[in-house]
């Protein structure tokens, strides 16, 4: 049993991870930037270490801090979350050098699944399909031009690093493919420190479903199920549910086990350990196609853990501690319906500027079937350097209608001023008729700002 962990990262998922480790009786320490003095998990935590200056690049991303933080409060291992360095293999096998452990997949699998690219050809191996593309990287416009003619516009021009939909772009023409590579590799170096990109086809009208998998040292790897992650702006996730409504209907009712058991076979390649999701985009003849392997919890984690009763962060951590997976795939049973909108501190009136600053007033709602994740209060100010995520509102009904009616009635409770928030963006998704009727794909969003942003000026006029 571990006795003292060291939480490397900020907000929602610190409080999260702290949650789970006192409930193990786990003492935390957790690891905090001068911008985040103040936070919610600093006030959790048993011990508070700072690791450096508000920005990221002087903090959350400097593995010799993080690793002294550890060594200094003597810690048996690190939870590093999701974003930062929750991916990043370097920092997994530092932590494995200093008999540190790390809360997450070890270095072997992560370096198997270390970029889009990689992952693409470890897929391919295992047999599920791939969007077709190019093979590897692309040098120069020349290369991304002949793949395009090869496979046909329009086509995406992809990092192979991070996500989030930094590192992007879609082309539908030659023009717009030079300028897109050249875009897409600048965003990419800049966000990532790694400017390499390759070309797909784009599957237009695509639905973004992801599997949670989980495995352990023994090799024993199962699957909890999909999430519905379609509903996105500019590639970043707005509103996840599962079960997902397209794999809920009759003509796709074998879908559901065929991609359950395509991230099972992604998974056993890898040799992959801890939490995971295996991301696939599926198009509206039921065509699916592998995306990415995050190696990491996700942010989206909790409606899985709604529906099977699973705690997914101590098993993370039950998992790095040696004990084996005590649940098999017979032992699941997913009930009910879950939704998870993320709180963002943005102005939708204002093209989503981010909102940074004080909290004047916060009331979380509650309720059965509701859960809040969330690390702010009133009174805390949101700082501009992060993500701009203030929380997770997550409701369970018995089906997808009562799931959604609770979710209405809780963006309509939850209180945040002094700041803009996304709450009225997303009030506007569940009200629209075509999101209640679980007919969407991931150009839901793009098909509903210009007449929801109409409604919600008029309304706030």
């Amino acid at each position: 049993m571990f006795e003292r962990i060291l939480v490397a990262n900020r907000g929602e998922i610190a409080v999260r991870i702290i949650r789970a480790c006192r409930e193990l009786n786990i003492r935390t320490v957790a690891g905090y930037s001068e911008a985040d003095a103040n936070s919610m998990h600093v006030q959790m935590a048993d011990e508070a270490i700072c690791i450096g200056k508000a920005q990221a690049s002087e903090s959350y991303l400097r593995i010799d801090r993080i690793i002294s933080a550890a060594e200094v409060t003597d810690v048996d291992a690190i939870h590093p979350g999701y974003g930062f360095l929750s991916e990043n293999a370097h920092f997994a096998e530092v932590c494995e050098s200093c008999n540190i452990r790390f809360i997450g997949p070890n270095s072997r699998a992560m370096t198997a699944l270390a970029d889009k690219a990689v992952s693409r050809t470890l897929a391919k191996k295992a047999g599920v399909p791939t969007p077709p593309g190019s093979d590897g990287l692309i040098d120069n416009e020349k290369e991304a031009l002949l793949v395009a003619k090869r496979i046909g516009y329009p086509v995406m021009i992809k990092a192979i690093a991070g996500g989030g939909g930094r590192g992007m772009r879609v082309a539908h023409n030659d023009i717009s493919l030079i300028k897109g590579y050249h875009t897409a590799r600048s965003e990419a170096e800049k966000v990532f420190g790694n400017s390499g990109v390759y070309v797909e086809k784009f599957i237009e009208n695509p639905h973004h479903i992801e599997f949670q998998i989980l495995g352990d040292a023994r090799g024993n790897i199962i699957h909890l199920g999909e999430r519905d992650c379609s509903i996105q702006r500019r590639n970043q996730k707005v509103v996840e549910e599962t079960p997902s409504p397209l794999l809920e209907h009759g003509k796709f009712k074998d879908l559901r086990k065929k991609m359950g058991r395509a991230a099972i076979r992604i998974a056993e390649e890898a040799q992959y350990t801890n939490a995971g999701t295996v991301e696939f985009i599926v198009d509206d003849a039921g065509n699916f196609y592998f995306l990415e392997v995050n190696k990491r919890i996700q942010v989206e984690h909790p409606i899985t853990e709604e529906v099977t009763g699973v705690d997914l962060v101590k098993l993370q951590i039950m998992i790095a501690m040696g004990e084996p997976l005590r649940i098999s795939d017979k032992d699941l049973v997913m009930r009910g319906h879950a939704i998870e909108c993320r709180i963002n501190a943005e102005d939708p009136f204002d093209d989503f500027r981010p909102s940074p600053g004080r909290i004047e007033m916060y009331y979380a709602p509650g309720g059965r079937g509701v859960r809040v994740d969330s690390h702010a209060y009133a009174g805390y100010t949101i700082p501009s350097h992060y993500d701009s995520m203030i929380g997770k509102l997550i409701t369970f009904g018995r089906d997808r209608r009562e799931a959604m009616d609770k979710m209405s009635r809780a963006l309509h409770e939850y209180l945040i001023t002094g700041i803009k928030t996304t709450i009225p963006f997303e009030q506007a998704i569940l009200q629209d008729p075509n999101f209640r009727r679980g007919v969407y794909s991931t150009n839901f969003i793009e098909q509903l700002l210009g007449g929801a942003r109409r409604e919600l000026i008029e309304e706030k006029a």
